[in-house]
């Protein structure tokens, strides 16, 4: 499931998005008893609790106890909540970071931050990165991580380059993460248990597997060792733990390299 961001009308999306005193609780008079901010709010719950499937006005308004229709004075529709959804999630970022250690351990620690992020919000990487919200929070986290990039000495055209690495980066690993988390709620069996039966499997459907291919043979030997008393998790995560550090200390070295 793919969610692209901008579906709804691009004025009210922007006003709502950057504050622009468009909302029900701007305007004079009594104040009324929702807002922007408790909708929103109220739609990260549903997307955190139960899955970006399950939003909708009426989810929303039940959370809140009210109807649905009662949501449309403050927010248009479903495109224009997402798009607020996703730039609250954004807010949760930091937006500054340590340079007194260095560019580099600034940007682990961004690193560690956005996929974080992402894990407690899973629902976000289900919007898509083709077109982006354009709201403050989003923008903010850009400037943030530009503000450790320029450190680097980089000039602009490679800089634009390693933003996107980055980012593609990050949300690949949290991917990844995210979804070994969801398989055994999904599947009903647990990763090691998963992972125990196919490879039994396999050896005996493909019992020249070694034979046939030794470069994947010899890589998997490290893979077999004894998992350490600090590893926890399914089996799949724990890997994409081990890729998403190593991986980025890789990128950080390209980047130092530059």
């Amino acid at each position: 499931m793919v969610v692209f961001a901008g579906q709804g009308d691009a004025r009210r999306s922007m006003a709502l998005l950057w504050d622009a005193g468009d909302s029900p609780e701007a305007r004079p008079g009594p104040k009324p008893g929702l807002s922007v901010e408790r909708i929103v709010d109220a739609a990260i719950a549903v997307a955190d609790a139960e899955g970006m499937a399950a939003l909708s006005m009426r989810a929303v308004g039940e959370r809140l106890g009210r109807s649905a229709m009662a949501l449309y004075t403050y927010v248009p529709g479903k495109g224009e909540l997402v798009d607020l959804m996703y730039d609250r999630a954004l807010g949760e970022l930091p937006t500054r970071y340590d340079l007194t250690a260095g560019w580099r351990a600034a940007l682990t620690a961004w690193a560690e931050d956005t996929c974080a992020c992402y894990l407690r919000h899973p629902w976000l990487l289900l919007v898509s990165q083709a077109r982006p919200v354009l709201g403050p929070n989003e923008y903010l986290t850009l400037e943030t991580l530009l503000g450790v990039l320029r450190e680097t000495g980089l000039d602009r055209d490679v800089l634009r380059r390693v933003v996107g690495t980055l980012f593609h980066f990050v949300r690949g690993a949290a991917q990844t993460i995210a979804e070994a988390r969801q398989a055994e709620a999904a599947t009903g069996v647990s990763d090691d248990a998963w992972w125990l039966d196919r490879s039994g499997t396999l050896k005996e459907a493909a019992p020249d597997f070694a034979a046939r291919f030794p470069n994947v043979t010899w890589l998997e030997a490290a893979a077999a060792a004894p998992r350490s008393d600090d590893e926890s998790g399914p089996y799949l995560e724990r890997e994409a733990r081990k890729t998403f550090h190593g991986g980025l200390a890789i990128i950080l070295d390209g980047i130092e390299a530059a």
